[in-house]
């Protein structure tokens, strides 16, 4: 078996290089803009939070901050950036042991702590001993418009619309068969955090985790949001997975309830289901992702010269992003998440150097599970995972490009 893994790792790097070696020399690589996912966070859960009232077991403490960057994971982005630096420099993109002009490399980040973090320890990783800024526009601990996933529309019919499109996008049987569908994983997670003993039931006589009040909440000025078991299952289940991410062991981890890959799996699905269905459903998604797609598509602009572009935000702006570009089904092997944390979206513009014609690829890099909790090193011989995506209006060939200028048209057009 060992043999076999060793000859089909082989093949494998054979068939990555022979892709690579075709792309260097029929294709000329002229500008990639990155949207990313901030790094790994603290988690919102602690004794005082609303969590605390759903559990009588006390809630790791961590160094950091609710919501701020861990010092891990600036490590782990100071990794990828380096490791984006020698891909850049390997695809001629940038000139390796020489810092970018401003007008080479532009940072952008949410203005929030964890995204400036960012973007800041994927620049040390990246162009080290180099003076680039890392831009944010607003006040720290404000959302930026460009990353704000905020309803703008307080029309009656498009709130109906909305709610409609979450709950198709959620179950045949809306978010009531999707509740029913994981009614399974919600007793599991019950029991996990011992939920009827918790000051929920003992006190507020709320005994039934999964018959916790499920409302769909559409209101301009804010993003959407949902309250029942779904809700509250993806803050518990996110505590978790970043409990797993940085390092802790797994007998701390869900106060060692957790006993395999398939139960930690099935409890993220939770989050995963979250994310797709309230940012990631088609009415909600073409509004809230509007601001972040105008901005790519200015920036793939032929005014626009800056040859890397590296943007900062959140999973719920990759949910609605896929959604708005309908990118098509896929999977991240080795990964619980399907927007991991640190996950990079690698918007690529080539140039097929015999017809001239400009091509877009679109990839997924991410480190995967084992990666981030093994606080691994990447680089040419240890890279992150990658996957190719389709647009579902894109036709791609089997290099993974589509047409340049039908990707413009597309994105040019999901705002009109």
């Amino acid at each position: 078996m060992r043999k076999l893994k060793i000859i089909l790792g082989l093949s494998f790097v054979l068939s990555f290089s022979a892709q690579a070696i075709e792309t260097l020399d029929n294709y000329t690589l002229e500008q990639v803009v990155v949207f990313s996912r901030h790094g790994l966070r603290a988690p919102l859960a602690s004794p005082t939070s609303t969590l605390g009232k759903i559990t009588p077991n006390q809630w790791p403490q961590w160094d950091t901050p609710a919501s701020y960057l861990t010092t891990r994971g600036g490590v782990l982005e100071s990794y990828f950036g380096h490791y984006f630096s020698e891909w850049l420099v390997d695809n001629k993109l940038l000139t390796e042991n020489t810092c970018p002009s401003e007008n080479e490399v532009y940072i952008y980040t949410n203005s929030l702590q964890r995204t400036i973090a960012t973007g800041q320890y994927f620049t040390v990783g990246a162009f080290p001993g180099c003076i680039v800024p890392i831009i944010h526009k607003e006040k720290l601990g404000t959302m930026d418009p460009v990353f704000f996933p905020v309803i703008s529309d307080d029309n009656p019919e498009f709130k109906q619309a909305a709610i409609t499109s979450i709950n198709q996008t959620a179950h045949a049987k809306g978010i009531e068969g999707l509740n029913q569908k994981l009614n399974n994983t919600y007793q599991d997670l019950s029991n996990i955090i011992n939920y009827t003993q918790s000051t929920n039931c003992l006190v507020d006589k709320q005994c039934d985790f999964t018959d916790l009040p499920t409302k769909i909440i559409i209101e301009k000025g804010k993003e959407p949001g949902i309250t029942g078991p779904l809700r509250t299952g993806t803050s518990i289940a996110d505590a978790f997975i970043l409990q797993y991410y940085e390092g802790a062991p797994l007998q701390d981890i869900a106060w060692g309830k957790i006993k395999n890959n398939k139960q930690f799996e099935q409890l993220v699905a939770i989050k995963e289901y979250y994310n797709t269905i309230l940012f990631g459903s088609p009415v909600i998604a073409k509004q809230v992702a509007a601001n972040l797609i105008n901005y790519i598509n200015q920036t793939f602009s032929e005014k626009n010269h800056t040859k890397f572009t590296f943007l900062v935000g959140h999973d719920s702006n990759v949910a609605s992003l896929f959604s708005a570009l309908k990118i098509k089904s896929y999977t991240l092997p080795d990964q619980f998440e399907t927007t991991p944390i640190g996950g990079k979206i690698v918007f690529q513009k080539w140039r097929d150097n015999h017809s001239g014609e400009a091509l877009m690829k679109i990839e997924y890099f991410y480190q995967s599970t084992d990666q981030i909790r093994n606080l691994t090193q990447l680089n040419r011989n240890n890279p992150p995972h990658k996957v190719t995506l389709a647009m579902e209006n894109c036709p791609t060939n089997t290099m993974g490009f589509c047409s340049f200028s039908t990707f413009k048209q597309i994105i040019g057009n999901i705002n009109k």
